[in-house]
């Protein structure tokens, strides 16, 4: 599913137009991401829990020429899926 079937499918479900759910998931989208960006965690009951975590530095090795580097510490945006995600992608 991508950005365009999810917003049809947001459309069909909530009874709103096409254009309108659009703008509804940009600025949901766009809010978590400012959130998360401002290292603050988002939290969806049921659902998940968007965050961004700390990545330690580490070694790593250049494919071509197989010389040990150290790849520098960062921050990666990650999402945890809530009970209720999990349970029904279970089955």
């Amino acid at each position: 599913m991508n950005k365009g079937d999810l917003v049809d499918k947001i459309a069909e479900k909530s009874g709103v137009t096409k254009k309108q759910a659009d703008a509804i998931l940009t600025a949901t989208l766009d809010s978590i991401i400012d959130a998360v960006s401002h290292d603050e965690k988002v939290t969806l009951v049921g659902f998940g829990t968007f965050e961004a975590r700390g990545r330690k530095a580490r070694e790593g090795r250049n494919p071509k020429t197989g010389e040990t580097l150290t790849i520098p510490a960062t921050t990666v945006p990650a999402f945890s899926a809530g009970k209720l995600f999990k349970d029904k992608v279970i089955g």
